[in-house]
């Protein structure tokens, strides 16, 4: 058996003669979409697989699939002939392109395997001198695939060999996003070997020593240091930090990522023809001082540092000078050199230092980037990124921040030890190749204007058109609540499948199937209740207003829509809060939950109190008229009957009409009542979304709805008077006898006036395969869609047309618009700035101009 490790990004080309089993080795060891054949493309240009003309653009199909797969991080196979030097150069050049590592698998089969293979197929018609020409190319090949960029060559010598193959996907060195920390960041520490023992130690690090030398620290919390790099140079004490550190690694209590002055170390250690500045001299003279062995494993261990770590699932990027989106993850020489020595111009200022670009101020990645290389001397966020280096070896400090909670740790230097090139500056000044600061909440036209991408964990990237952006700014702009408090916007909901049933558009058997058909069993059904979506954001007081969301004076939280608005004028939405507030304190919540802030998403109701003015005027005006018209209609239509007129069609329509308008009186009636302040208003709160402390917080969406619906009750239970419960059902979807059940709980609440159910995966967040599942899917009530749709849509006509209505659209985009706002809420949890919250607050509001049938 061989085995064969391909790195999991990766551009991988099969190389063989036709007939040496390429495809059959592709389709047993990669995924159906990971494999791009050449003959595929050939078929999609000239609807012939085998049409040899078509191959030139056969490969620029190849190619511009395949630039798509690797911008998107995935790995790609290429299924070609590959045998000739030029097809394998330019495939080469591009996975270097997109900084991806280039794989060769080579099928080495005798050729009168091939020429037999071959004569099998009806389709090849070429001979075997195609076959000897091609196997002459890939002999003359073998010796010198490594010298074309392949990072790794496997060859296959023989049937058997290709037969038995194994394919090991391994991950890529600089890949360690199962480490989840906590994590201690540590910034250029440059030889000062006491500084780092204090900052060791105030972050709770206890230190071994061996023969008076630290050799290792550990934490008794199990937290991890990692070091951003520049451990040597300038400082008295660099073999002390490298033993200290080494042994850390070592001992699986660090990681380290090198810097640029580690990288001109090696190259000394190693005898090359480096400039002896910037502090290597007195670390090339602290070494000499060392055992040999030490200096080999200081060698070594330098060597073996990779350019940067991806952790916490891809939510945190540590390299030495910092590295920007495209970058992270990816494997090349200028990612090694970017995350060594930053974004450089190649020139050098006044002081003889490079002159580097601000690469921070244009970052709008997902993950943090902490990083160090430019000493500044206070640490400072620029767009979710943060550089620790301030300055230890000039007089500075060395600092670090504890992930994730985004603690600021540092300690001062003793003295200074390296008079710096440039002067370091003042303390609140800010370094010259620094971008300026942009304050958390500066929200900026040009983040939202044009067609714009956010990246979200569960969805990828959600574009946001031109023209949606600019609808979603007026309303921003015009009527929605300060920003501060828009923390989260609900995602509309996707409607269930039409129904094949005769007398319904909706019904629960075909949500129960969607979810059955994702694989997923445990269901909730949850009462749709007849109001308007509402999210409250309570603060536990007005100092906590006023410090996390710099409220006014007298308001200590907001109730508004989906779009951002608030409900109500300033005393009635504090006099609601104020009865949440209460049942929060007498439930213990905000100590329960160790927060001083929560975010509910809710129903209020009634739903006048949100469409007074589209009920007036739209459905009671359709109900009067109605009534006005059809009742006279009927009574002419029976006096012409009794007449002996034949109008008995007309008439049978038009009092089917009469009654149509009946019930939509009745049905948009149930959603109306008299309010006066807080009196009528009943609010359903269904689920927590978020609760913070300061500037972080926890989300709630892997908490499955049970506990949700568990808390809400208790705050029911504490204000009665507003809360109101939400019933709900469990249902298996895989049993008939639970689905059964599900439908007749539907049937008795839409018989009752109810508007109907939400069917949603009981867990909450579910996954499948690369995005998520619905997170529910709304079944509505035969009367209630009367409102939505008119009163005759329930005339067989009618329905038969309705029956056409496309839910394509609007299931996607209740996906983005979920994910969307999962970001969101992540991105208030981490405590990021408010800009890069509101890129998906903003996203959700702009998808709600998309030309999508409102009625769904």
């Amino acid at each position: 058996m061989t085995t064969i490790g391909i790195p999991q990004l990766s551009l991988v080309l099969l190389i063989g003669v036709s007939g040496s089993g390429k495809s059959t080795f592709a389709r047993r060891h990669f995924g159906e979409f990971e494999v791009i054949s050449s003959d595929f493309c050939r078929g999609l240009v000239a609807d012939d697989q085998n049409d040899q003309g078509a191959t030139k653009d056969a490969f620029e199909v190849l190619d511009f699939i395949v630039g798509k797969r690797l911008a998107a991080g995935r790995l790609t196979v290429v299924d070609a002939t590959n045998v000739q030097p030029d097809a394998r150069r330019h495939l080469v050049e591009l996975a270097r392109s997109f900084d991806v590592l280039p794989v060769a698998i080579v099928l080495d089969v005798p050729e009168k395997v091939c020429v037999t293979r071959n004569a099998d197929r009806p389709d090849r018609t070429f001979g075997a001198q195609v076959i000897r020409r091609q196997r002459d190319q890939l002999r003359r090949s073998l010796r010198g695939l490594a010298r074309e960029g392949f990072r790794k060559v496997h060859i296959l010598d023989g049937v058997a060999d290709v037969e038995d193959a194994v394919i090991v996907r391994e991950r890529l060195l600089t890949d360690f996003r199962h480490l989840t920390g906590p994590f201690d960041i540590i910034g250029d520490v440059h030889g000062c070997r006491s500084e780092l023992a204090t900052l060791l130690k105030s972050l709770g690090y206890e230190t071994r020593d061996d023969a008076g030398h630290p050799v290792d620290a550990a934490h008794p919390q199990g937290r991890t240091a990692v070091f951003v790099g520049d451990l040597v140079d300038r400082g008295p004490d660099s073999p002390g930090v490298l033993r200290l550190v080494m042994g850390m690694v070592a001992a699986g209590h660090a990681l380290a990522v090198p810097g640029n002055h580690e990288n001109k170390l090696i190259k000394a250690l190693r005898g090359r023809q480096v400039q002896v500045s910037h502090g290597l001299a007195e670390t090339l003279a602290q070494l000499a001082d060392q055992p040999p062995e030490f200096r080999k494993q200081v060698e070594a261990f330098c060597d073996g540092l990779v350019s940067h770590l991806v952790l916490d699932g891809g939510r945190l990027v540590v390299a030495h000078a910092g590295l920007k989106e495209a970058y992270q993850g990816r494997a090349s020489g200028r990612v090694r050199s970017f995350a060594l020595y930053g974004d450089t111009t190649g020139e050098t200022d006044e002081f003889g230092l490079p002159v580097r670009l601000p690469w921070a101020k244009d970052y709008r990645g997902s993950a943090m980037v902490v990083y160090g290389h430019t000493p500044t001397p206070e640490v400072e966020w620029v767009n979710n990124t943060l550089c620790l280096d301030t300055g230890c070896v000039f007089g500075g400090k060395l600092t670090a921040l504890r992930y994730p909670e985004k603690e600021i740790v540092e300690v001062p230097a003793e003295r200074e030890w390296y008079a710096p090139a440039r002067p370091f500056l003042v303390e609140g000044s800010q370094a010259p190749d620094h971008p300026p600061i942009r304050p958390d909440d500066d929200l900026s036209i040009d983040d939202v204007l044009g067609k714009t991408l956010v990246q979200t964990v569960f969805h990828g990237r959600v574009g946001v058109r031109e023209e949606n952006a600019a609808g979603a700014l007026e309303v921003m702009s015009r009527f929605a609540l300060d920003p501060h408090w828009l923390l989260h916007l609900p995602p509309t909901m996707a409607p269930t499948a039409t129904s094949k049933r005769p007398d319904l558009l909706e019904h629960p058997d075909d949500a129960f199937a969607a979810f059955r058909a994702d694989g997923i069993a445990q269901l909730v059904c949850q009462e749709k209740h007849m109001g308007s979506r509402a999210v409250v954001l309570l603060c536990r007081d007005q100092v906590v207003a006023q410090q996390r969301f710099r409220a006014a004076p007298g308001v200590t939280g907001v109730v508004h829509t989906r779009t951002g608005r608030t409900f109500f004028e300033p005393q009635v939405t504090e006099r609601l809060l104020a009865t949440v507030r209460e049942a929060v304190v007498a439930q213990g919540l905000w100590d329960e939950l160790s927060a001083d802030w929560l975010l509910l998403d809710c129903e209020l109701m009634p739903w006048s109190a949100k469409a007074e003015d589209l009920l007036r005027d739209q459905c009671a005006g359709v109900g009067a008229a109605a009534g006005s018209a059809l009742p006279a209609a009927v009574a002419v239509l029976e006096r012409a009957s009794s007449s002996g007129l034949d109008v008995a069609e007309l008439l049978a329509r038009t009092r089917s009409r009469e009654a149509n308008a009946r019930a939509y009186v009745r049905a948009y009636r149930r959603y109306a009542w008299p309010t006066d302040g807080l009196d009528g208003l009943r609010l359903a709160p269904f689920q927590l979304l978020a609760t913070g402390r300061g500037d972080t917080g926890a989300t709630y969406y892997e908490r499955d709805h049970g506990w949700h619906l568990d808390l809400v009750d208790r705050l029911v239970q504490a204000a009665p008077d507003l809360l109101q419960t939400t019933r709900r059902l469990l249902v298996d979807s895989t049993d008939p006898a639970s689905t059964a059940a599900g439908v007749s709980w539907w049937e008795d609440l839409t018989a009752a006036g109810g508007e109907g159910m939400v069917v949603k995966p009981f867990a909450n967040l579910t996954r499948i395969g690369r995005t998520v599942a619905q997170p529910g899917i709304k079944v509505r009530g035969r009367e209630y869609l009367r409102i939505i749709y008119g009163p005759d849509y329930t005339e067989p006509a009618n329905l038969v047309r309705l029956r056409d209505r496309g839910l394509g659209h609007k299931r996607s985009m209740a996906l983005r618009e979920y994910a969307l706002g999962l970001e969101s809420l992540d991105r208030v949890a981490r405590g990021e700035p408010l800009w890069r919250v509101h890129e998906a607050v903003f996203a959700v509001l702009a998808m709600e101009s998309e030309p999508v049938d409102p009625r769904l």
